[in-house]
């Protein structure tokens, strides 16, 4: 605790020293509103990459693994190995491959040489199956999900998975497990990123945030955007403008397997932790949704009581991490949001002092684009979060940066979480450029609902500046900083009251940032105050 404290103390006097280079802090906000206008050498589009990159080809033979990744389970001692065995097809008459056939085992040890330990898992395949003429059908290839168990903490373990009976095993290959648990422990880089695509914007970001050294990733949404393709693979920037004839909504399922290849040397040994987008959703025949998203990433919905794999949490050192499903129902009455009651109430902040939230569409942009569309999640789940006390929101959907200042109901609120939109990873589609409270670009509020939201309910406010009106004038007072450019997030928790925050933009050179701020918590102001609204909820 001395240690602590002593730290404590240092980041103190960096803050309030400028000759020790001072960067502002929660503690000196709110902060006045600043939109930084949009640097025109910046293209508002993205390029895909091609299929044809080397990045993207298959490079391996017969049953070898290829796209490995490793993610999470909810405690240090416990990660997932995935990935995929022999080619997927696409074509009008497609047979799809036995799972079966090919074992799930990963090789594992604290050395590279003998890698004494081994685990089998499960394996599994999916079809994207359209019943009209001229669409083509996918079979996906062998996936495979493995749980290494029994693991150290902070420690770098080696690893090779395949299936050693054919002989098809991987090159070795290494990751380090998260820290313990505890008020003074933590992962040193969290990568924040989202509506990520497969662009040369992408790329850009992914060699970026790849240079941070990050260990471990957070995607909020929107993956590949493999629907924004029909199953030719022609592909548009706007699926809704190109293809509004088309049968069904589409998607061409290769993308996904170029996607997996890409990001392979990245998430082979950091660990990623994904949440479902809208791009995710991909409607088939007979209703199916999300076969691509379920099927290739493990989530550690078993491990934390969640029946769902669209939401999740599990901790990493100090932080706990409530991974949250805009795309499921989320009332009170639903199976998420009982399982969120309970999680949150399991939480020890003696041990996991951060308390960070993420889903897809935020609940405060101040961009015209997606802008109130998820009120309703808004309003059935903020006051169980502002209760016990979140932190950090992270979003994505919106493809702009924003932070927040702290806010609860759309008021400057001390014991808020800041909100930040982060959904500017390289994605297919156009940057967010306009603000709703610009001169005529405020939304008919009719058109605000997303069909997967759950219905309409934003609304004129009822207070503030904004009173009688859809959206503000002006920047909105808690809407902190905003800029439309590419980019990524790192998160470095330095103790139990100070993390610091950085974007970086892609064009920018490698010391420099777009937005730096730390996040204070104030244990000690807030606990009352979100206490009393815990019970006032309850009472409701």
């Amino acid at each position: 605790m001395t240690l602590i404290l002593l730290y404590t103390l240092v980041l103190a006097l960096v803050h309030l020293h400028p000759a020790l280079g001072r960067i502002p802090s929660t503690l000196d906000g709110p902060f006045e509103p600043v939109t930084v206008p949009f640097d025109a050498t910046v293209h508002r589009y993205a390029v895909d990459l091609p299929d044809t990159d080397y990045r993207v080809r298959r490079r391996v033979t017969g049953f070898h693994p290829e796209q490995i990744s490793v993610s999470l389970s909810t405690t240090f001692d416990s990660v997932w190995i995935s990935w995929i065995t022999g080619e997927y097809q696409i074509g009008y008459n497609v047979t799809p491959l036995n799972p079966e056939s090919v074992d799930s085992v990963v090789h594992y040890g604290l050395l590279r040489y003998p890698l004494t330990q081994k685990a089998r898992g499960t394996s599994l395949i999916y079809n994207q199956l359209y019943p009209f003429e001229g669409l083509q059908n996918y079979t996906s290839g062998i996936i495979h999900h493995v749980r290494l168990q029994g693991l150290k903490p902070s420690t770098i373990y080696y690893y090779r998975c395949g299936d050693p009976s054919i002989p098809a095993m991987s090159e070795i290959y290494h990751f380090r497990t998260m820290p313990l648990s505890g008020p003074g422990s933590y992962p040193q880089r969290i990568a924040i990123v989202g509506d990520l695509g497969l662009t040369y914007n992408t790329t850009a970001t992914v060699h970026r945030l790849t240079s941070n050294s990050p260990d471990l990733i957070l995607l909020v949404g929107d993956v590949t955007y493999a629907n924004l393709y029909l199953t030719n693979g022609t592909s548009s920037d706007c699926y809704s403008c190109t293809f509004s004839q088309t049968p069904i909504h589409e998607t061409f399922q290769p993308r996904w397997d170029y996607w997996g290849r890409f990001m392979e040397s990245l998430i082979s040994k950091v660990p990623i932790m994904v949440i479902e987008g809208n791009h995710e959703i991909e409607e088939q025949c007979g209703n199916q949704t999300f076969l691509a998203y379920s099927s290739r990433f493990a989530f550690p919905s078993e491990e934390c009581g969640s029946s769902s794999a669209f939401y999740y949490s599990f901790n990493a050192g100090g932080v706990h991490f409530i991974m949250l499903g805009a795309y499921i129902a989320y009332d009170k009455s639903a199976n998420q949001y009982k399982w969120l009651e309970r999680d949150l109430a399991n939480v020890d902040k003696s041990i996991t002092p951060w308390l960070i939230a993420a889903w897809h569409p935020p609940w405060y942009s101040t961009y015209k684009a997606h802008y109130r569309e998820v009120e309703c999640m808004r309003i059935a789940m903020e006051d169980l979060l502002y209760s016990y006390g979140v932190d950090i929101v992270f979003n994505g959907h919106v493809h702009a940066y924003e932070r927040s200042n702290r806010v609860y109901n759309y008021s400057l609120d001390p014991c808020g979480p800041l909100h930040i939109t982060i959904g500017d990873g390289g994605n297919r589609e156009k940057m967010a450029l306009e603000h709703a409270d610009e001169a005529g670009n405020c939304p008919e509020p009719s058109m605000t609902p997303d069909p997967f939201m759950g219905g309409f309910c934003a609304a004129n406010f009822t207070f503030g500046p904004a009173e009688g009106k859809f959206c503000w004038d002006s920047q909105p007072e808690y809407s902190a900083f905003r800029e439309s450019s590419f980019g990524h997030g790192i998160l470095e928790v330095k103790n139990e009251t100070w993390a610091l925050w950085t974007w970086y933009r892609n064009q920018d050179s490698y010391n420099e940032f777009g937005d730096q701020i730390y996040i204070v918590r104030q244990p000690d102001l807030c606990s009352i105050r979100q206490k009393v609204n815990k019970y006032q909820s309850a009472a409701e």
